[in-house]
């Protein structure tokens, strides 16, 4: 309706109106009927109705069809079943007439963790489809669905749900089921996995599960197939401590890729207990203590020597230490108890038996860590090149001292090397450090002199020992750069960094291949002393390889970036080292279920009228049921047949409007009505 005038004008006609026939009413007056027509006729004539004509033209059907995509579709045939199963549903849904398919993709590698997820594609890509277009949908999957909705109205639409199952029956898999894993633990402490095996097929025969520990095995375990049971891992080192657990894969076992289960352990060091030993007085004597007392992390121990025994110099027994020098506990009994010891310009003076330095080499190539920091005595035939700890010295003194100003210089195998490369000040020639005036002459004989000093003879040498590690400051003047002589020099980083490569933090290893994930993205990183960076084979979770070559970012290290395709742990190698990278969330959701099911989906389904089924009985080859268009129905399929609800929808083509009180007929009426009122009054006056 479109009125004529204002509805309030017309509101305050028609009260006066009602109030003209009301009082003609009580007035007993004849023909008060025929003006109440009139009225009325006059009313509708100014609010103007009419007739509303629509046009509609039917809409096709929309049939949306999920093809799972995920990890587990690509295991034996099932990626081919799905492809020749797209075809054969296009091919048929065509047939039926006046319907539009829909192909989804649904569970790729942006799942994450939530596994393969088909539900949230489907409802996503049907935002913009009325749900009364909808005449059903088809899932293409192999049962294992991780976002099923609790029942048939989360759906959104009314029609029937159908799940064409691939793989086959009998499909076998065993996979390892991390039950609990811890993310950090102490280094040198044990930490437990819960873990069981767990088979598709019964088996009480015992399985070897093996553990490795940064690539390299650590221990063979036998358990029975669903015996929950405790392996104790050592934390081996600060950082990243990758734990990866494999099985042996059956010859008819649908896939490997669950055989393997991989967990990350961050090794954090509890309080770090370093042994101080400070031989004769100089004016650095300090610098280590001040360094080590400023780290709450560290447990020191402290013992100045400043004579031996024998010496008498008439100091009276009250102003001698009153705690005698714990040789045999320190070094004997709880030297294992160190993460590093240090040497500050101890010279061999006799206190230690040569029974206590065979003691600390022992400690060293069993993995501990030494840092002598020695001064001239270390040219003489006290120093401690000449007690057993030269076995393990990087280097051999010349039995000179060279005593004038120099600075010291990173050595070009240093610039490479992650404990001195790239130190603040080392950015300009000469660096921007004040000068030294003292250092011991040697040879390197093992390791890498990172600093160089006077005549561009090894100042700082670092080492390695069997399983320890050893470091060797040539000069007693680091206390210049810790009282800021002449601006002073990075003494706590190159401090830090000596310290902490001695203990074998894995970030400042010479020789190391790491990789880190960032979503989808992998970063690679080789550090070497090396000139050049070989090629690094990628190996993807299914096997797939990839060869890489890294570009140099800096002195001593390559890098390369790729962007992951799949899920899951990537092993890299560059045919000397080896390292692994977890591409989302370890032990992956998709991969811990993937036989085949009909089970999972069914209730659903059958909730709708709709069907669940295989389509191969084995092999890529499938068959497909009839398709055919339905009314309205509770059950949309049979055992030869799957039916779609045909939805009736159609849409709005054009408007007609036919006014019911303009025009020739509202005319007539509105005279005629007059004219009978009149003739009314007339004939009564007669």
């Amino acid at each position: 309706m479109t009125p004529l005038v204002d509805p309030l004008w017309i509101g305050a006609l028609g009260v006066a109106a009602l109030a003209v026939i009301v009082l003609g009413f009580v007035a007993r007056r004849r023909g008060t009927w025929l003006r109440a027509l009139a009225f009325v006729l006059i009313l509708t004539a100014l609010v103007d109705p009419s007739l509303v004509r629509e046009d509609r033209a039917p809409l096709n059907d929309v049939v949306p069809v999920v093809l799972d995509i995920s990890a587990s579709q690509k295991m034996g045939e099932r990626a081919q079943q799905t492809s020749r199963a797209r075809d054969e549903i296009e091919a048929r849904l065509k047939a039926l007439g006046n319907v539009d398919v829909r192909f989804i993709d649904g569970g790729g590698v942006d799942s994450g963790d939530d596994g393969t997820r088909l539900f949230g594609s489907l409802n996503a890509a049907l935002a913009d489809v009325p749900p009364e277009r909808i005449a059903g949908a088809i899932l293409v999957t192999d049962g294992v669905v991780h976002d099923i909705p609790a029942n048939a109205s989360a759906l959104g639409f009314r029609g029937p749900l159908h799940v064409f199952v691939t793989g086959h029956e009998g499909e076998r898999d065993r996979r390892i089921d991390l039950v609990e894993a811890p993310r950090f633990g102490l280094v040198g402490k044990d930490q437990s996995l819960s873990v069981r095996v767990l088979d598709t097929k019964q088996s009480n025969e015992p399985v070897a599960i093996a553990v490795r520990r940064d690539g390299t095995k650590i221990a063979d375990v036998r358990v029975r197939p669903g015996q929950l049971v405790r392996i104790p891992i050592r934390i081996d080192h600060a950082g990243p401590n990758v734990i990866e657990l494999d099985v042996p894969v059956l010859p008819d076992e649908l896939t490997a890729l669950n055989n393997k289960a991989m967990v990350s352990i961050e090794g954090v060091r509890d309080k770090l207990k370093v042994l101080l030993v400070s031989g004769e007085p100089h004016a650095g004597e300090r610098t280590w203590r001040n360094l080590l007392k400023s780290d709450a992390n560290v447990d020191l121990v402290h013992f100045t020597i400043l004579r031996p025994p024998e010496k008498q110099d008439g100091t009276p027994i009250n102003e001698l230490s009153l705690i005698a020098f714990p040789t045999a506990d320190l070094f004997g009994r709880r030297i294992k108890e160190f993460d590093l010891i240090i040497f500050d310009r101890y010279s061999n003076q006799t206190i230690l038996p040569p029974i206590y330095f065979e003691n600390i080499v022992r400690y060293v190539r069993d993995g501990g860590a030494m840092l002598m920091a020695v001064g001239p005595d270390f040219a003489g035939i006290d120093g401690l090149y000449y007690s057993p700890l030269g076995k393990i010295s990087p280097a051999r003194p010349e039995g000179s001292v060279l005593e004038r100003a120099f600075v010291p210089r990173i050595s070009d195998d240093g610039a490479r090397h992650p404990v001195s490369r790239g130190l603040p000040g080392s950015q300009v020639n000469p660096p921007a450090w004040s000068r030294w005036f003292r250092q011991v002459n040697a040879n390197v004989l093992r390791g890498t002199a990172v600093l160089s000093g006077a005549d561009q003879r090894p100042l700082l040498v670092l080492s390695r020992e069997d399983k320890g590690r050893v470091g060797l400051l040539l000069s007693d003047q680091m206390w210049l750069w810790a009282r800021g002589f002449e601006g002073g020099g990075p003494h706590l980083d190159l401090l830090r960094r000596t310290a902490h490569w001695l203990m074998k933090e894995p970030e400042l290893e010479e020789e190391a291949l790491r990789a880190r994930s960032h979503g989808k993205d992998i970063t690679i990183e080789r550090q070497s002393l090396k000139l050049e960076a070989a090629s690094v084979v990628l190996t993807a979770p299914s096997g797939a390889t990839r060869t890489l070559n890294l570009a140099q970012a800096e002195p001593g290290l390559w890098r390369a970036h790729v962007v992951a395709d799949e899920l899951g742990l990537y092993r890299l190698s560059d045919g000397d080292l080896s390292a692994l990278v977890n591409v989302g969330p370890d032990n992956l959701r998709e991969f811990r279920e993937v036989v085949s099911t009909l089970e999972k989906l069914r209730p659903l389904a059958e909730s709708t009228g709709g069907t669940v089924r295989r389509i191969s009985a084995g092999g890529d080859e499938i068959v497909l049921p009839r398709f055919i268009a339905m009314r309205d129905s509770p059950i949309y399929g049979g055992a030869d047949y799957v039916g779609l609800r045909r939805t009736q929808a159609s849409v709005v083509t054009g408007v007609g409007l036919a006014p019911l009180a303009i025009g020739l007929v509202g005319l007539l009426a509105l005279l005629g009505s007059v004219l009978a009122g009149w003739l009314w009054e007339a004939r009564r006056k007669n």
